[in-house]
């Protein structure tokens, strides 16, 4: 835990932050991916620092019942889906109710994604080196379940990157990607937003902005799935 005043001013310092330790990755013309919608003005500061293309990956969690916080699982694009089996039974989740939630954040997935990326296809990420970010990674399971979408993908490398972990996630996660980054890792995480001074909700209409302002930058182009 951190004492004193927080750590990163804000969401964009902390991605420039990021990106310096990133910087190595420059030269493998990397696709940055940002977990909306927190990890959205992260990846944007990161992918203009790398002179790279940003886009977005969608995951949503599944909250326990009861306490929505909590999360027992998360959907992904393409039929993904991880569960915390441990916590299913602890909780005494029926698989019923789980397949419900999941369906229902299946579908949101999908508005999401038409929401933040309109018509465009989907990135072509097979044999490239893809940066997943988020502003925070606490329990690790929407990132857990980017990442097996994305590894479906077939990308060269994946990197997981966030300003702050908890400690305990990361060791789990760092064996899921190639490479995982993380510029704090405490032991005792509380809220992610207690590691900035300024965390604001950020809107569906802003990660739209910030998606197009960034297709504006030099390399912002993205190459898309099945072009040549």
């Amino acid at each position: 835990m951190h004492l004193g005043e927080a750590p990163f001013r804000d969401r964009e310092e902390a991605g420039q932050q990021l990106a310096e330790r990133l910087t190595p990755y420059r030269d493998e013309n990397p696709i940055v991916l940002a977990l909306p919608r927190g990890g959205v003005p992260v990846g944007y500061e990161l992918a203009r620092a790398l002179g790279a293309p940003l886009d977005v990956v969608v995951a949503r969690k599944l909250g326990a019942p009861h306490q929505p916080e909590l999360g027992i699982g998360a959907v992904a694009p393409g039929g993904v889906q991880v569960v915390d089996e441990e916590l299913l039974l602890w909780l005494d989740v029926p698989e019923e109710q789980l397949e419900s939630m999941a369906r229902e954040e299946t579908a949101e997935v999908e508005h999401r994604m038409r929401l933040f990326r309109g018509e465009r296809p989907e990135p072509e990420v097979r044999d490239s080196t893809v940066i997943l970010v988020d502003d925070g990674i606490a329990t690790g399971v929407t990132a857990r379940a980017a990442i097996e979408y994305l590894l479906q993908q077939e990308p060269r490398r994946l990197v997981l990157a966030a300003p702050v972990c908890a400690a305990e996630t990361a060791e789990a996660l760092r064996y899921e990607v190639d490479e995982l980054i993380c510029l704090e890792m405490p032991p005792d995480l509380r809220a992610i937003g207690f590691w900035y001074q300024n965390f604001e909700q950020i809107s569906d209409e802003e990660v739209v902005r910030i998606l197009e302002r960034a297709r504006g930058e030099p390399g912002g182009e993205l190459r898309e799935a099945g072009a040549s």
